[in-house]
């Protein structure tokens, strides 16, 4: 938006600077920096191996300190690795943690429709298998950086991601927790002594993908093992609701997901809060 300077008051204006100015030079001495340095983050290619592919993945980290940073991986949407995910991967980066942003699909897939989507995520949804093995082997790579703190891991993941993370807790990934923003919850039952990954999910109140019953059953089966998690769930948000792209691509392909700023932070503090319980 352009503003017109009013010429007649222009005299005065600048007067007013010129005061500004004087007492800002009185007063300099006295004057604080509260300029907040940010932190230099290394954001690296990272090749993966698995099942005959290559995962062709991102790990993000801080070079201002030489201590040990918790792992967090991060499995995408459906569409494959893009730069929501990247981006995401350099705020944890920021906040401490060496992040790697996880090509589930290999070789570089990326959908850039529905239809493919679901086609490259079908196999991971009948297979579970699949996607524990490509998480475990994201996992080994992650743990061989000399900045990475082994003993403290997280996985997090979005839609199709939420639904891998909860899959790999659940059978057993060797993991200290892991956070499913806006994922199915249609999983693999837990089962007793070898899910210990502590969950939490963050839901939306009004996604229309994930049923009500998805919901009930969920919680029954982690209950009736004495399992426990955590779930969050955000009054109006739908699917997809972190990700400020999601209502753009909904009226492109006329689905029902939309972004929601106070979702999306609200699910944001949440999982910082999480991970301060998990790395202890």
């Amino acid at each position: 938006m352009k503003f017109n300077i009013v010429t007649m008051i222009a005299p005065a204006a600048l007067a007013f600077c010129m005061a500004a100015c004087n007492n800002q030079q009185a007063s300099s001495e006295h004057a604080t920096d509260t300029t907040v340095a940010q932190p230099t983050i290394t954001e690296e290619a990272l090749s993966i191996q698995a099942d005959s592919v290559t995962l062709n993945s991102i790990v993000a980290f801080s070079t201002d300190t030489s201590a040990k940073k918790p792992i967090v991986l991060i499995v995408p949407e459906w569409w494959g690795l893009d730069d929501y995910v990247k981006g995401r991967a350099r705020q944890l980066a920021e906040l401490g943690y060496l992040a790697v942003g996880i090509d589930m699909y290999g070789n570089g897939k990326h959908a850039d429709n529905p239809d493919a989507a679901k086609a490259y995520a079908t196999p991971f949804y009948t297979n579970p298998q699949l996607g524990y093995t490509r998480l475990a082997a994201a996992l080994a790579k992650a743990k061989t950086f000399p900045q990475a703190d082994t003993t403290r891991i997280a996985a997090i993941g979005y839609c199709f991601g939420g639904s891998m993370v909860l899959n790999g807790a659940k059978l057993g990934l060797p993991v200290n927790g892991v956070v499913s923003f806006h994922g199915g919850l249609a999983t693999v039952p837990p089962q007793k002594g070898l899910t210990k990954a502590q969950i939490l999910v963050c839901h939306g109140g009004a996604d229309p993908f994930v049923p009500a019953q998805d919901v009930t059953t969920f919680k029954k089966q982690l209950d009736s093992l004495s399992i426990p998690y955590t779930f969050k769930e955000y009054p109006g948000a739908t699917h997809a609701f972190t990700n400020p792209a999601a209502t753009a691509t909904g009226k492109k392909f006329n689905m029902p997901i939309e972004y929601n700023a106070a979702a999306d932070t609200a699910s944001w503090n949440d999982m910082r809060t999480f991970f301060g319980e998990i790395f202890k």
